[in-house]
């Protein structure tokens, strides 16, 4: 189906590289009007530059798509709102949230300092929440007025949150955070004709760069970033209506629909604590074991 998303528009964080910028190309080349948000930091957030988010625009227009650039913080209450209120001031709408926007800031738990917990969790989760938020707002204040939204937030969670990376307690757990706020915003704004999803990409950009994951030039043919841009589109285009709550996982390798948390083997309450002991081993020996990095059961 060719200009699958003809006329929407689209915000999408962090676009001014990588996989946002993938993003931004593909919807643009699927007929969306895009507001490139980036502050042109580097990886650990610190920075800032307007110039990619001003030179993915060019190449929008240089195919033909109506596109604005945004250098606001997303993970400012101000700034969330501003980039917002562009693309209604400038399209005269909103149709889709693509929050992309991350930094890095990697240390164990043992070292890592308050400042490098407190950067990643703002930037990721609360950049999320502040876009999302201003978004739903205008969506609920059209259904309140009796018009019609086909609206999607599409959020990028991870592998690390989902299901764990030594090293990452503060990014996994804004990444895990991230697909809870999905399934449960889901929930909330469905009556408003909004969607939400999320995304755990697994990709070779800026971010991931000197993590191990190229090692040959056929890693680096897999773990482009462009493998995640499909699905994106398709979640950003009227195609994916009614599909929500969800986490999937994309990369050239696969493309899943992540499954949450289900409770596992159960047995009726224990009251004594001297109980416990043989009752939580009979348990755990009936569980499935968590998974490894890769969504593969590893053992206990």
């Amino acid at each position: 189906m060719a200009n699958m998303c003809e006329g929407r528009v689209c915000i999408i964080t962090g676009a001014g590289r990588g996989i946002g910028r993938e993003h931004a190309l593909m919807l643009a080349g699927e007929g969306a009007k895009v507001v490139v948000n980036d502050v042109g930091g580097s990886r650990d957030g610190t920075g800032h530059s307007d110039g990619p988010a001003h030179d993915v625009v060019a190449e929008l227009q240089a195919m033909g798509a109506e596109a604005v650039a945004n250098d606001d913080d997303i993970s400012s209450w101000e700034g969330a709102g501003n980039v917002v209120k562009q693309a209604i001031d400038t399209f005269g709408g909103l149709d889709v949230v693509v929050n992309n926007a991350g930094i890095l800031r990697d240390r164990m738990l043992v070292n890592m300092a308050e400042e490098e917990w407190d950067a990643v969790i703002k930037v990721h989760l609360k950049g999320t929440f502040a876009v999302s938020r201003f978004a739903a707002a205008y969506w609920r204040e059209r259904s309140k007025n009796g018009e019609t939204n086909d609206a999607r937030i599409i959020n990028t969670t991870s592998p690390s949150g989902i299901y764990g990376n030594a090293g990452q307690t503060n990014y996994g757990a804004a990444k895990a955070g991230i697909a809870s706020f999905t399934i449960i915003a889901a929930m909330e704004l469905e009556r408003y004709g909004v969607t939400a999803n999320a995304i755990a990409p697994t990709a070779l950009t800026r971010m991931t760069e000197d993590l191990g994951f190229a090692a040959s030039e056929e890693a680096k043919v897999v773990m482009d970033p462009r493998w995640i841009a499909p699905l994106c589109t398709w979640l950003a285009s009227p195609q994916s209506a009614g599909v929500t709550g969800r986490v999937f996982e994309a990369s050239g390798a696969y493309l899943a629909v992540a499954e949450s948390w289900h409770r596992g083997p159960a047995t009726k309450a224990v009251d004594d604590p001297s109980e416990v002991d043989a009752v939580v081993r009979k348990l755990l020996a009936e569980a499935r074991p968590n998974s490894d990095m890769f969504g593969n059961d590893k053992a206990n």
